[in-house]
């Protein structure tokens, strides 16, 4: 597929989903288009400065409007809960798991004031960085995730996640997540 038609697709799948977002009156872009940037940035797995280059470059014609780098990038994080609008209804079963998102390798820890992350463990590996939790249906769509640094403990830092869908599904996940009020892990 061209990559015109995928943005295209793209948009118009979120904005069949965006239909209570209102755009605001001073606001360049629409929710719909915001949130067409976020998840080609998401998909593009580049840089800020990288990503925003491409964009001008090749797809200006699709947005006119586009604000500046800094500011773009300001609304991709003010309006990170319209990710809810996306996210998948829970089913009968589900599965939860963390992955280890290394930043920098753990010789390097405390070398810069500015580092982002903790160390901790991961798979049985030290890292430094970060942990993405997810939370699957039995069709593998997100029902829930959070981000949270390497130090914190699995079961205490994300239990959140299987706590809001304990009354209607049935969460699968590694033996390292107590069981707490009640909620069946296994």
């Amino acid at each position: 597929m061209p990559t015109e038609d995928f943005i295209i697709e793209l948009f118009c799948q979120v904005d069949d989903k965006m239909l209570n977002a209102t755009k605001h009156s001073q606001a360049t872009l629409f929710p719909s288009e915001v949130v067409t940037l976020a998840l080609l940035f998401a998909l593009k797995g580049r840089g800020h400065r990288a990503f925003y280059r491409w964009l001008i470059n090749n797809w200006l014609h699709f947005f006119p409007q586009l604000p500046h780098r800094t500011r773009l990038f300001r609304l991709f994080n003010t309006h990170r809960s319209w990710v809810e609008h996306f996210m998948a209804g829970p089913s009968l079963i589900g599965v939860i798991d963390s992955y280890g998102i290394e930043l920098i390798h753990p010789r390097r820890e405390g070398r810069s004031p500015k580092q982002i992350g903790k160390k901790g463990l991961s798979n049985q590996w030290w890292i430094v960085g970060g942990k993405l939790c997810l939370l699957l249906n039995h069709l593998g769509l997100v029902v829930g995730w959070d981000v949270d640094t390497a130090n914190v403990y699995d079961g205490s830092a994300f239990q959140h996640l299987v706590e809001a869908v304990a009354k209607d599904m049935l969460v699968f996940a590694d033996p390292i997540l107590p069981n707490r009020a009640g909620i069946r892990l296994i």
